[in-house]
């Protein structure tokens, strides 16, 4: 609590922007109709003095707890705190479900256009024709096509908002558009960005760093009011249920309006992670290299053997040394010397074995995705 505040007196803008401004907007509606007696909001110009003092504080209080307990806040949401775990399966397998039609959808448009432009590989026929035969695809690929580039980009950013790997798939749509860049690093480089978080944090380049907390505050900005509009419309509730209300049928008219509205921060809060997704992307991409030589590692020249290291390295941060970790040895930089390339890279039968998930809920897989038949809707 003490370093929140402190970010707001020097200027916080995340914070500011993220929790304050939207406390601030569910404070004047808990004033001006739950409590306007406590408030004086309702007689600004005889009480303005009280009214500001009630607003401030109010929207201060509100604000910094809600910034203060956005780990939890955001895991409830995400799917991950406070869910029985029928309702997770339940929900894993509906988004599965749902990931896998776009996924089918947007492989038959594709490959339809490539029909229709006299380029369609021989191999890819038999797919297309799986497809045009599944009873739920079919119904989706004529209007699909017939919507054109727009609607095909739009198929393609919401098959986006999902993790790449089926068992990283979160049950709500906010945990799956958070989860698909947290599997980032992981998935392209063996780079566990939600261990090394802060380590990539501290190298990667201002801007990128800006980039991410910037696009992070739009996504906190919503969460904040969802949660503000939940805590107002339980007051709201209350006061019409003991029969304090002032003006029940205003409180009433509120509460119907604001369970509605969470609904509606919340899907923004979900196409906002885009952004979001994007900045983590590139603090990945472009802070690999200077994390690697702040913790006295050298990339590799190939990949394959970059994954290696990034394995070991995300490894002996999360779970410790233990002595299949030596293998790192081949990547460290002496001291004294200047970075160079390691000559002799671990062979595989050297290392130990991948993690079983580059962080909370699920595993990631090493495999690629698997192609050719359509998989289930």
């Amino acid at each position: 609590m003490t370093g929140l505040i402190q970010s707001a007196l020097g200027g916080g803008r995340a914070l500011l922007v993220g929790w304050i401004l939207p406390s601030l907007i569910n404070v004047l509606v808990f004033g001006f109709v739950v409590v306007p007696n406590l408030s004086r909001f309702e007689a600004l110009g005889a009480e303005t003095g009280r009214a500001a003092i009630f607003g401030l504080v109010a929207t201060a209080v509100l604000g910094l707890v809600l910034a203060a307990l956005q780990t939890p806040l955001y895991r409830v949401l995400e799917g991950y705190l406070g869910w029985p775990r029928w309702l997770i399966a339940t929900r894993r397998r509906h988004h599965l479900a749902r990931k896998h039609l776009l996924r089918n959808r947007v492989d038959a448009v594709t490959l339809a256009g490539q029909e229709r432009a006299g380029c369609l590989a021989a191999a890819d026929q038999p797919v297309l024709a799986a497809l045009r035969a599944h009873p739920i695809i079919s119904r989706h690929l004529a209007p699909d096509v017939t919507k054109g580039e727009v609607w095909f980009a739009l198929l393609n950013e919401r098959l986006h908002r999902y993790p790449l790997d089926d068992r990283q798939v979160a049950p709500t749509q906010l945990g799956n558009a958070i989860r698909r860049f947290e599997e980032y690093g992981y998935d392209r480089f063996r780079l566990d960005s939600q261990v090394l978080w802060h380590e990539l944090n501290a190298a990667a380049p201002d801007s990128a760093r800006q980039q991410t907390d910037d696009a992070r505050m739009s996504v906190d900005f919503f969460i904040s009011l969802l949660y503000g509009h939940l805590i107002v419309a339980g007051a709201a509730i209350v006061d019409l249920a003991v029969g304090t209300a002032s003006r029940p049928w205003l409180v009433a008219v509120v509460i119907a309006g604001l369970l509605p509205l969470t609904m509606l921060w919340y899907r923004l809060a979900v196409v906002a992670t885009d952004e979001w997704a994007g900045a983590v992307r590139a603090m990945v991409n472009l802070a690999r290299h200077p994390l690697a030589a702040a913790i006295g590692l050298t990339l590799p020249q190939r990949l394959e053997d970059e994954r290696a290291m990034w394995r070991l390295a995300s490894g002996l941060v999360d779970t410790g040394f233990r002595p299949g970790l030596s293998a790192l040895d081949a990547y460290r930089t002496a001291p004294s010397e200047p970075s160079a390339a390691p000559t002799s890279p671990p062979s595989r039968s050297s290392l130990p074995a991948a993690r079983s998930s580059p962080a909370a809920p699920a595993a990631a897989a090493d495999t690629p995705r698997s192609g050719g038949e359509p998989a289930g809707p």
